[in-house]
């Protein structure tokens, strides 16, 4: 089995720290390419991973175009990047960094070449509904469908449950009232697999699944 490149957009958030360490831990990636506003520092890196593989990157999603996301002939591009409207300060805003900067990013990062088999993997949420009345929910949805809609050979959308114990620089009110009616929920629920609307050309796996970082 060859080896892949993969690019991970959002490696500092909660979940990215955690599946950057594990893309680093595994023998299965020639190169492992982590872009976002702002990057992990060497200090924080894995023992013995601070050169080699890992190529890092801070780029600008206001100029996306110019990031060389392209460049990298990526075959799988993971997006874990994602924020709060308190944390963007406005809906606006908030909608700016959740759908479009993950969407031009994956835009950006798709191949021009027909031959590439590229896969995208999103990290959404539980509740993703791009009808939702709510913003963060339709938000989540919304970009699950405009990313099903780019073209990838397949593309992966997860839909976790409440992440127990996941480390955040700061306290958010809203999603720990979310949290408790998740964690209740997804003690029923642990994993389905469902079909997902998109164009036939365009094909693209849902997850959903109880997903609680470690106590």
């Amino acid at each position: 089995m060859s080896r892949k490149s993969a690019l991970l957009l959002g490696a500092t958030g909660a979940t990215g720290k955690k599946l950057l360490a594990e893309l680093l831990a595994r023998d299965d990636w020639c190169k492992i390419g982590e872009y976002g506003r702002r990057v992990t520092a060497l200090a924080d890196l894995p023992p013995g991973q601070r050169e080699g593989r890992l190529e890092q990157k801070v780029i600008d999603f206001e100029n996306i175009d110019a990031a060389g996301l392209k460049d990298g002939h990526w075959d799988v591009v993971f997006v874990t990047l994602g924020t709060t409207r308190a944390q963007a300060g406005s809906a606006a805003m908030f909608e700016k960094i959740d759908r479009e900067y993950v969407v031009n990013a994956c835009r950006a990062a798709k191949s021009d070449d027909p031959a590439h088999q590229q896969r995208l993997v999103y990290l959404s949420s539980a509740g993703a509904d791009a009808t939702s009345p709510f913003l963060f929910p339709k938000s989540k949805g919304l970009t699950e469908l405009a990313l099903a809609r780019l073209g990838y050979s397949d593309t992966i959308v997860f839909r976790p449950g409440f992440l127990k114990g996941a480390e955040r620089p700061g306290r958010r009110i809203g999603e720990m009232i979310f949290g408790y009616v998740v964690f209740i929920l997804s003690s029923i629920r642990v994993m389905v697999v469902v079909p997902f609307p998109t164009p036939a050309h365009y094909p693209l796996l849902l997850v959903t699944c109880q997903a609680h970082s470690p106590m």
